[in-house]
């Protein structure tokens, strides 16, 4: 099992994050391998936890959701870990993340309209333990 991720590797990666619906004859063409080396190196990819899921990116606001905050949350720390797991249970989290930065949990928050993120930043402050809810609307998405 090889053990560092070459050139070749990471030019498949990268290709894999733009779409990961990229046919295997198309990067092989790209790179100038086999399809069959293509589906190699993504099996081994895939084994050691380099590739470890294929996902779709959805456009919220196709789905009626016109704002997205990416709200930070700061709570006790004996309860940050339960905040945290609440969090991904709600509908509404479309990801939540445990960090080292100016907040405990970052989430992603998408919300229909202004009125019923207010609500909703308004439910996460009620959580016992928790300290500051600190939202950040999104203007644009750049990449």
């Amino acid at each position: 099992m090889r053990g560092i991720i070459d050139a070749k590797d990471r030019k498949i990666i990268e290709i894999l994050r733009k779409d990961a619906r990229t046919p295997f004859t198309k990067i092989a063409k790209e790179l100038g391998i086999t399809e069959a080396a293509i589906r190699k190196r993504v099996k081994n990819m895939e084994e050691r936890g380099v590739i470890k899921r294929y996902t779709a990116e959805i456009d919220g606001a196709k789905l009626g959701y016109s704002v997205i905050s990416l709200t930070g949350v700061d709570t006790e720390p004996d309860k940050f870990l339960d905040i945290a797991k609440k969090l991904k249970e709600y509908e509404f989290t479309s990801k939540v993340y445990i960090t080292s930065g100016d907040h405990m949990i970052m989430t992603e928050i998408w919300a229909k309209d202004r009125e019923e993120l207010m609500k909703i930043l308004s439910g996460i402050g009620s959580l016992e333990g928790v300290k500051r809810v600190c939202p950040a609307i999104v203007l644009e998405k750049i990449k």
